[in-house]
């Protein structure tokens, strides 16, 4: 017998279970989900603030950016299958036909992620981060001509100008300028640009899941790959230097920042993906902007390739404009609906008695 004011709950074949032990069981589910949040999103953070840094260490070491970006593209296409065989994940099964009609966003993809390796090749990560930031100056407009959205408001405008001129003062106090390394900063802005409006009109009509697009993206510009090296020249120069042997292929100092690299593109997507499962528009926000500062701080820290003090407030402002763009976008919670007022909750409180008072005698005249 229990003691008064007790419960237990029984099962058949079931040893007896208090209610502190009901209560502790929740508190350390609870405590299990808190942290499984917080990994993530440091495991996030971690990946994408060393990843422009893993990237720019990778092609010093490594002076083959087409090559490069198709071992990345192998490594998580490789991964997203893998992970799916395993049950780990989900991804819609290839489908020629879904292929074929994702092959232009693949190209796209393919061209912002090769411009952004030569970026990284030619200029410092803090050119980088600027010219990433001022995407969304290009992206406005093309929602609004491409995408038919409205026009920006006013408050999105301001943020925006707020990224053009931190972009402007990192641009005219670069000491570092080069002509090629700006020429290839213009090419990123662009097919970044034109990826972000046509990969959302994308996403919005193709009906992918998002290891799907992941897997998609991945594969298809895998496939492209051998396109890339004939354009470039890519291909010619690898001849050479295998037959000049200036480069080792098989030292650890080249091998390491190319697997990182790869590791790393892999993490960010998943890492990414959890993120916004786990956590808030608003925090995810939050944590892109942790990681832009964090990669300015490792930048700053680990090597002299950087930019001047007038120029990283020029990078910081268009940060900042960055978090005032994300704020000003953001769509207001709905408001909870209203309660009903007293006086139809007591009209409409006589339409209730009937079931109630029809299962109160089916209880009192049941078995």
């Amino acid at each position: 017998m229990s003691n008064p004011g007790t419960t237990t709950t029984t099962h058949e074949n079931a040893e007896i279970i208090e209610p502190g032990e009901w209560h502790l069981g929740s508190k350390i589910k609870l405590w299990a989900s808190e942290a499984s949040v917080v990994g993530i999103a440091v495991g996030y953070c971690l990946a994408a603030s060393l990843l422009s840094i893993i990237n720019k260490w990778a092609i010093m070491k490594f002076p083959f950016p087409g090559l490069l970006t198709a071992l990345q593209y192998f490594v998580s296409a490789f991964g997203v299958f893998v992970f799916g065989q395993l049950g780990l994940l989900e991804h819609d099964k290839l489908d020629p036909r879904i292929m074929l009609k994702f092959l232009p966003a693949a190209i796209c993809f393919y061209v912002s992620i090769f411009t952004n390796s030569e970026l990284l090749l030619h200029a410092n990560v803090d050119t980088f981060i600027v010219f990433r930031s001022a995407v969304p100056i290009f992206v406005a407009v093309g929602e609004t001509l491409y995408l038919k959205q409205p026009w920006p408001a006013i408050k999105t405008w301001l943020s925006l100008g707020v990224i053009f001129v931190g972009a402007l003062v990192y641009v005219v106090t670069d000491r570092e300028f080069a002509l090629d390394a700006y020429s290839w900063a213009a090419a990123y802005l662009a097919s970044m640009s034109i990826d972000f409006v046509y990969i959302k009109h994308i996403v919005m009509t193709i009906g992918l899941n998002t290891w799907g697009l992941v897997l998609y993206n991945n594969l298809e510009a895998l496939l492209l790959f051998p396109l890339e090296l004939l354009i470039m020249g890519e291909g010619i120069q690898l001849s050479k230097e295998t037959s000049k042997q200036s480069i080792d292929w098989y030292a650890f100092d080249v091998w390491l920042p190319v697997g990182l690299s790869c590791v790393f593109g892999l993490a960010i997507s998943f890492f990414g993906f959890s993120c916004r499962r786990g956590i808030s528009a608003t925090g995810f926000t939050v944590l892109g902007v942790v990681n832009k500062l964090l990669t300015v701080i490792i930048n700053l820290v680990v090597w002299d390739h950087h930019a001047s003090l007038v120029g990283t407030l020029g990078l910081l402002t268009c940060i900042g404009g960055g978090v005032l763009y994300q704020q000003s976008t953001s769509k207001p919670k709905a408001a909870p609906p209203l309660p009903a007022p007293a006086e139809v909750e007591i009209e409409e409180q006589p339409l209730l008695k009937p079931n109630d008072v029809q299962n109160h005698q089916g209880k009192e005249s049941g078995p």
